[in-house]
Protein backbone atom coordinates (compact mmCIF):
# COMPACT_ATOMS: atom_id res chain seq x y z
CA UNK A 1 0.00 0.00 0.00
CA UNK A 2 3.05 2.07 0.86
CA UNK A 3 4.51 1.79 -2.59
CA UNK A 4 1.16 2.12 -4.46
CA UNK A 5 0.26 5.65 -2.85
CA UNK A 6 3.91 7.32 -3.48
CA UNK A 7 3.62 6.32 -6.74
CA UNK A 8 -0.02 7.53 -7.53
CA UNK A 9 1.41 10.76 -5.88
CA UNK A 10 4.12 10.60 -8.08
CA UNK A 11 1.73 9.82 -10.78
CA UNK A 12 -0.51 12.46 -10.33
CA UNK A 13 1.86 15.41 -10.02
CA UNK A 14 2.52 14.60 -13.63
CA UNK A 15 -1.32 13.82 -15.05
CA UNK A 16 -2.24 16.77 -13.52
CA UNK A 17 -0.34 20.00 -15.55
CA UNK A 18 -1.20 17.40 -18.60
CA UNK A 19 -5.08 17.64 -17.91
CA UNK A 20 -4.81 21.53 -17.03
CA UNK A 21 -3.12 21.77 -20.45
CA UNK A 22 -5.40 20.45 -22.38
CA UNK A 23 -8.20 21.97 -20.63
CA UNK A 24 -7.05 25.19 -21.49
CA UNK A 25 -5.88 24.81 -24.94
CA UNK A 26 -9.30 23.75 -25.64
CA UNK A 27 -10.99 27.16 -23.38
CA UNK A 28 -9.01 29.43 -25.26
CA UNK A 29 -8.30 27.51 -28.59
CA UNK A 30 -4.50 28.13 -28.65
CA UNK A 31 -2.26 25.49 -29.95
CA UNK A 32 0.60 23.68 -28.22
CA UNK A 33 3.30 26.35 -28.81
CA UNK A 34 2.65 28.64 -25.53
CA UNK A 35 2.75 26.14 -23.12
CA UNK A 36 5.83 24.22 -24.52
CA UNK A 37 7.67 27.34 -24.57
CA UNK A 38 6.63 27.77 -21.18
CA UNK A 39 8.34 24.96 -20.38
CA UNK A 40 11.03 25.84 -21.93
CA UNK A 41 11.11 28.53 -19.87
CA UNK A 42 10.96 26.99 -16.88
CA UNK A 43 13.98 24.56 -17.53
CA UNK A 44 15.94 27.36 -19.05
CA UNK A 45 16.10 29.44 -15.51
CA UNK A 46 17.09 26.70 -13.67
CA UNK A 47 20.11 26.41 -15.74
CA UNK A 48 21.09 29.03 -14.40
CA UNK A 49 19.55 29.29 -11.07
CA UNK A 50 20.57 26.30 -9.88
CA UNK A 51 24.35 27.12 -10.67
CA UNK A 52 24.33 30.54 -9.14
CA UNK A 53 22.30 28.78 -5.65
CA UNK A 54 25.15 26.19 -5.70
CA UNK A 55 28.56 27.89 -6.30
CA UNK A 56 27.69 31.27 -5.20
CA UNK A 57 24.60 31.88 -2.84
CA UNK A 58 25.47 28.63 -0.32
CA UNK A 59 28.80 29.24 0.23
CA UNK A 60 27.88 32.60 0.65
CA UNK A 61 25.70 31.70 2.86
CA UNK A 62 27.46 29.65 4.72
CA UNK A 63 30.06 32.06 5.10
CA UNK A 64 27.81 34.66 6.99
CA UNK A 65 26.90 31.78 9.17
CA UNK A 66 23.73 31.24 7.74
CA UNK A 67 22.17 27.50 6.77
CA UNK A 68 23.14 26.44 10.81
CA UNK A 69 21.92 23.62 13.56
CA UNK A 70 19.52 26.57 14.63
CA UNK A 71 15.91 26.32 13.20
CA UNK A 72 14.88 29.59 13.33
CA UNK A 73 15.69 33.43 14.36
CA UNK A 74 16.78 36.59 12.10
CA UNK A 75 19.52 34.23 10.24
CA UNK A 76 17.15 31.81 8.57
CA UNK A 77 15.13 34.19 8.04
CA UNK A 78 17.69 36.21 6.09
CA UNK A 79 19.15 33.13 4.17
CA UNK A 80 15.02 32.30 3.23
CA UNK A 81 14.47 35.81 1.49
CA UNK A 82 17.82 35.90 -0.55
CA UNK A 83 17.04 31.83 -1.80
CA UNK A 84 13.38 33.68 -2.44
CA UNK A 85 14.63 36.39 -4.04
CA UNK A 86 17.64 34.20 -6.22
CA UNK A 87 14.25 31.99 -7.57
CA UNK A 88 12.54 35.25 -8.20
CA UNK A 89 15.32 36.95 -10.01
CA UNK A 90 16.05 33.88 -12.26
CA UNK A 91 12.43 32.66 -12.81
CA UNK A 92 10.54 36.45 -13.30
CA UNK A 93 13.35 37.32 -15.40
CA UNK A 94 13.24 34.74 -17.83
CA UNK A 95 9.84 34.96 -18.48
CA UNK A 96 10.19 39.24 -18.95
CA UNK A 97 13.28 38.08 -21.49
CA UNK A 98 10.72 35.54 -22.90
CA UNK A 99 8.18 38.31 -23.26
CA UNK A 100 10.71 40.72 -24.81
CA UNK A 101 12.09 38.46 -27.33
CA UNK A 102 10.24 35.08 -27.87
CA UNK A 103 6.89 35.66 -27.71
CA UNK A 104 6.61 38.93 -28.33
CA UNK A 105 3.09 38.98 -29.92
CA UNK A 106 1.58 37.23 -27.01
CA UNK A 107 0.04 39.94 -25.05
CA UNK A 108 -3.21 38.68 -24.11
CA UNK A 109 -4.27 37.85 -20.38
CA UNK A 110 -5.12 34.15 -22.03
CA UNK A 111 -1.63 33.55 -23.30
CA UNK A 112 -0.42 34.51 -20.30
CA UNK A 113 -2.19 31.77 -18.73
CA UNK A 114 -1.12 29.01 -20.87
CA UNK A 115 2.29 30.36 -20.89
CA UNK A 116 2.04 30.02 -16.90
CA UNK A 117 0.80 26.38 -17.43
CA UNK A 118 3.55 25.74 -19.34
CA UNK A 119 6.03 27.06 -16.53
CA UNK A 120 4.28 25.98 -13.44
CA UNK A 121 3.56 22.44 -15.42
CA UNK A 122 7.12 21.68 -16.44
CA UNK A 123 8.33 22.07 -12.58
CA UNK A 124 5.13 20.27 -11.58
CA UNK A 125 6.38 16.95 -13.92
CA UNK A 126 10.00 17.10 -13.07
CA UNK A 127 9.29 16.47 -9.39
CA UNK A 128 6.57 13.96 -10.50
CA UNK A 129 9.66 11.88 -12.25
CA UNK A 130 11.88 12.89 -9.32
CA UNK A 131 9.77 11.29 -6.76
CA UNK A 132 8.91 7.64 -8.71
CA UNK A 133 12.57 8.11 -9.09
CA UNK A 134 13.30 7.96 -5.61
CA UNK A 135 10.50 5.67 -4.85
CA UNK A 136 12.57 3.10 -7.37
CA UNK A 137 16.01 3.73 -5.69
CA UNK A 138 14.10 3.44 -1.78
CA UNK A 139 12.13 0.16 -3.07
CA UNK A 140 15.70 -1.26 -4.57
CA UNK A 141 17.28 -0.67 -1.03
CA UNK A 142 14.84 -1.55 1.35
CA UNK A 143 15.63 -4.49 3.70
CA UNK A 144 19.05 -4.49 2.21
CA UNK A 145 22.33 -3.82 4.24
CA UNK A 146 23.41 0.11 3.31
CA UNK A 147 26.66 -0.53 4.74
CA UNK A 148 27.54 -2.49 1.77
CA UNK A 149 26.27 0.31 -0.59
CA UNK A 150 27.05 3.63 1.05
CA UNK A 151 30.22 5.13 2.25
CA UNK A 152 30.71 4.75 6.17
CA UNK A 153 30.80 8.56 6.24
CA UNK A 154 27.24 8.51 4.58
CA UNK A 155 25.42 5.44 6.48
CA UNK A 156 24.01 7.19 9.34
CA UNK A 157 22.62 10.46 7.02
CA UNK A 158 21.31 7.61 4.17
CA UNK A 159 19.54 5.47 7.24
CA UNK A 160 17.70 8.17 8.33
CA UNK A 161 16.63 9.37 4.96
CA UNK A 162 15.47 6.07 4.81
CA UNK A 163 13.27 5.86 7.75
CA UNK A 164 11.67 9.52 7.16
CA UNK A 165 11.05 8.17 3.98
CA UNK A 166 8.76 4.78 4.52
CA UNK A 167 7.74 6.34 8.24
CA UNK A 168 5.60 8.75 6.21
CA UNK A 169 1.76 8.30 6.26
CA UNK A 170 0.39 7.10 2.90
CA UNK A 171 -2.01 10.40 3.32
CA UNK A 172 1.17 12.70 3.44
CA UNK A 173 2.76 11.70 0.55
CA UNK A 174 -0.42 13.37 -1.21
CA UNK A 175 0.95 16.87 0.34
CA UNK A 176 3.13 16.85 -2.43
CA UNK A 177 1.10 17.06 -5.66
CA UNK A 178 -1.02 19.68 -3.63
CA UNK A 179 1.70 21.87 -3.06
CA UNK A 180 2.65 20.98 -6.82
CA UNK A 181 -1.49 22.43 -7.57
CA UNK A 182 -0.54 25.44 -5.43
CA UNK A 183 2.68 26.19 -7.11
CA UNK A 184 1.09 25.69 -10.37
CA UNK A 185 -1.78 28.48 -10.04
CA UNK A 186 1.19 30.78 -8.13
CA UNK A 187 2.76 30.16 -11.53
CA UNK A 188 0.12 31.18 -13.62
CA UNK A 189 -0.25 34.27 -11.72
CA UNK A 190 2.71 35.32 -11.90
CA UNK A 191 3.20 34.94 -15.68
CA UNK A 192 0.20 37.43 -15.68
CA UNK A 193 2.05 39.87 -13.23
CA UNK A 194 4.83 39.80 -15.82
CA UNK A 195 3.01 40.58 -18.86
CA UNK A 196 1.90 43.59 -16.95
CA UNK A 197 4.95 45.13 -17.63
CA UNK A 198 4.53 45.19 -21.72
CA UNK A 199 0.81 46.56 -21.02
CA UNK A 200 0.60 49.13 -18.35
CA UNK A 201 2.53 52.02 -18.36
CA UNK A 202 5.75 51.91 -15.61
CA UNK A 203 6.32 48.19 -16.28
CA UNK A 204 9.50 48.22 -14.57
CA UNK A 205 7.19 48.14 -11.67
CA UNK A 206 5.31 45.20 -12.51
CA UNK A 207 8.42 42.99 -12.80
CA UNK A 208 9.94 44.10 -9.52
CA UNK A 209 6.11 43.12 -8.06
CA UNK A 210 6.51 39.80 -9.84
CA UNK A 211 10.02 39.75 -8.41
CA UNK A 212 8.51 40.38 -4.93
CA UNK A 213 5.75 38.27 -4.58
CA UNK A 214 7.93 35.20 -5.76
CA UNK A 215 10.68 36.02 -3.54
CA UNK A 216 7.75 36.04 -0.74
CA UNK A 217 6.16 33.34 -1.66
CA UNK A 218 9.48 31.09 -1.26
CA UNK A 219 10.73 32.69 1.42
CA UNK A 220 7.83 31.64 3.81
CA UNK A 221 7.44 27.95 2.31
CA UNK A 222 11.52 27.90 2.91
CA UNK A 223 11.30 29.20 6.75
CA UNK A 224 7.91 27.33 7.64
CA UNK A 225 9.41 23.95 6.09
CA UNK A 226 12.46 24.51 8.39
CA UNK A 227 11.06 25.29 11.42
CA UNK A 228 7.96 23.28 11.52
CA UNK A 229 10.51 20.11 11.41
CA UNK A 230 9.24 19.45 7.40
CA UNK A 231 12.66 17.65 6.84
CA UNK A 232 12.63 15.16 9.65
CA UNK A 233 8.71 13.86 8.72
CA UNK A 234 6.83 15.81 10.98
CA UNK A 235 3.47 15.84 9.91
CA UNK A 236 1.96 18.85 11.34
CA UNK A 237 4.69 20.81 10.45
CA UNK A 238 4.16 19.71 7.05
CA UNK A 239 0.14 20.35 6.92
CA UNK A 240 1.44 23.92 8.53
CA UNK A 241 3.95 24.43 5.73
CA UNK A 242 1.63 23.24 2.61
CA UNK A 243 -1.39 24.84 4.36
CA UNK A 244 0.34 28.50 4.50
CA UNK A 245 1.48 27.63 0.80
CA UNK A 246 -2.42 27.35 -0.32
CA UNK A 247 -2.97 30.15 1.23
CA UNK A 248 -0.82 32.06 -0.90
CA UNK A 249 -1.53 30.18 -4.39
CA UNK A 250 -5.02 31.55 -3.42
CA UNK A 251 -4.23 35.03 -3.12
CA UNK A 252 -1.95 34.45 -6.75
CA UNK A 253 -5.62 33.27 -8.13
CA UNK A 254 -7.34 36.45 -6.59
CA UNK A 255 -4.46 38.50 -8.43
CA UNK A 256 -4.73 36.39 -11.62
CA UNK A 257 -8.39 37.10 -11.53
CA UNK A 258 -8.31 41.29 -11.06
CA UNK A 259 -5.72 40.82 -13.42
CA UNK A 260 -7.90 39.56 -15.96
CA UNK A 261 -9.32 42.31 -18.26
CA UNK A 262 -13.16 43.46 -18.50
CA UNK A 263 -14.75 43.69 -21.70
CA UNK A 264 -17.52 45.20 -20.24
CA UNK A 265 -21.21 44.56 -20.78
CA UNK A 266 -22.49 43.59 -24.56
CA UNK A 267 -23.80 46.21 -26.42
CA UNK A 268 -26.55 45.14 -28.93
CA UNK A 269 -26.49 47.02 -32.17
CA UNK A 270 -29.53 47.13 -33.87
CA UNK A 271 -28.98 45.58 -37.88
CA UNK A 272 -28.93 48.34 -40.73
CA UNK A 273 -32.26 49.18 -42.55
CA UNK A 274 -32.66 47.70 -45.75
CA UNK A 275 -31.14 49.53 -49.11
CA UNK A 276 -33.90 51.86 -49.86
CA UNK A 277 -35.21 50.63 -53.53
CA UNK A 278 -38.21 53.18 -54.26
CA UNK A 279 -38.58 56.90 -55.27
CA UNK A 280 -37.30 59.23 -52.71
CA UNK A 281 -40.80 60.10 -52.12
CA UNK A 282 -41.88 56.61 -51.35
CA UNK A 283 -44.06 54.46 -51.78
CA UNK A 284 -43.46 51.73 -54.47
CA UNK A 285 -42.90 52.60 -58.31
CA UNK A 286 -45.88 52.15 -60.88
CA UNK A 287 -44.80 50.61 -64.35
CA UNK A 288 -47.69 52.07 -66.04
CA UNK A 289 -47.24 55.69 -64.58
CA UNK A 290 -43.10 55.12 -65.68
CA UNK A 291 -43.81 54.62 -69.29
CA UNK A 292 -46.28 57.44 -69.55
CA UNK A 293 -43.49 59.79 -68.09
CA UNK A 294 -40.73 58.39 -70.94
CA UNK A 295 -43.01 58.81 -73.82
CA UNK A 296 -44.21 62.51 -72.58
CA UNK A 297 -40.64 62.97 -72.37
CA UNK A 298 -40.20 61.78 -75.54
CA UNK A 299 -42.53 64.35 -76.82
CA UNK A 300 -41.44 67.35 -75.73
CA UNK A 301 -39.34 69.47 -78.01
Amino acid sequence: MDVLARGAAGLLMIAMPLALAVYLLRRFRLGWRLLLIGAATFIGAQILHIPFNSYVLNPVLERLGFGGTSPGGAPLALAAILLGLSAGVFEEGARWLVYRFWISQARSWEEAVVFGAGHGGAEAAIFGLLGLATLVQMVAVRGQDLSAIVPPEQLALAEAQIEVFWSLPAWAVFLAPLERASTLAIHIALSVIVLQAFLRPRGFLWLAAAIGWHAFIDAVAVYAGVTSGVAGGDTAGMLLTEGLVVLLAVLSLVILFRLRPDDGPIQVVAPPPPPHTGPVSGGPVDPDRLNESRFRNQGRP
